[in-house]
């Protein structure tokens, strides 16, 4: 038995999230078809997180086992990426040892979420039409706190199977996206709860329409009450855009 990492990316739009489900379209149920078809036998997946419907990937990790070590990996690959169709790419197969977990070995995970300040005729499904006066310096001193800030209670979707609502953020900013006015929210933590990312977005942009004030935001995250925190983002501009694991290189940047 040989468990493989695969490196993936998708276009969240077409599917009802990454999690198999009845009778609704899904990235996992896509590639497991794929790769079940391609080694002949039923190959389930263990991704490295859960997408809600509509949200993108830029980097996704999930791992499978092969009975045998694959003879011809870049083949597989090409008929993979043929089989799961233009939505989803599959990168890189990596062979890894038999207890690697793509859920629980991974020590980091970051997200982008991309505002435009204007309409997009060929953006407006990647990203969020944001209003231009947003204050995007305020924006940025509310999610500092984010820093200092252990229980996402105030940010976690009502009523799910969570243990723990506990996560540790390392890097929380708005980023200017050069010089086209744009801006991208890039957050960093070693893990995220369902909905978390955007409902963050969503109390910082109240912030930056000045709804709301730095002593409020931090008043919403001590309250530990999601009804208190602003409203969930759209999914189309949030990107699951990297996971990092102890024993998985990068692969190189595209020239």
């Amino acid at each position: 038995m040989q468990r493989y990492f695969m490196q993936l990316a998708y276009r969240g739009t077409p599917f009802h999230g990454w999690q198999r489900q009845p009778n609704a379209s899904s990235v996992q149920q896509t590639i497991e078809e794929a790769l079940s078809t391609l080694l002949r036998t039923p190959t389930p997946i263990v991704g490295a997180g859960r997408t809600d419907t509509g949200v993108n990937a830029q980097t996704m990790y999930a791992h499978f086992d092969a009975t045998n070590p694959l003879e011809h990996p870049d083949a597989i690959l090409r008929s993979l990426n043929t089989l799961v169709g233009r939505d989803i790419a599959i990168q890189r197969l990596i062979p890894v040892h038999p207890e690697a977990h793509a859920r629980f070995d991974a020590t980091s995970r970051t997200y982008h979420y991309y505002a435009l300040p204007r309409k997009s005729p060929f953006f407006h499904q990647l990203s969020w039409q944001a209003p231009p006066t947003l204050d995007y310096d305020k924006m940025n001193r509310a999610a500092s706190l984010l820093l200092e800030t252990d229980d996402f209670t105030s940010f976690a979707k009502l009523h799910t199977d969570n243990k723990t609502n506990i996560c540790r953020v390392s890097h929380a900013c708005w980023h200017p996206v050069g010089n086209t006015g744009a801006h991208v929210f890039v957050i960093t933590a070693d893990r995220f709860l369902r909905n978390m990312v955007r409902a963050v977005v969503g109390t910082l942009i109240d912030v930056g329409r000045h709804k709301l004030t730095l002593d409020g935001f931090q008043r919403i995250i001590d309250s530990r009450d999601r009804c208190s925190a602003g409203t969930s983002m759209p999914p189309q501009a949030l990107y699951l855009w990297d996971v990092t694991y102890p024993y998985i290189t990068p692969a190189p940047a595209a020239d």
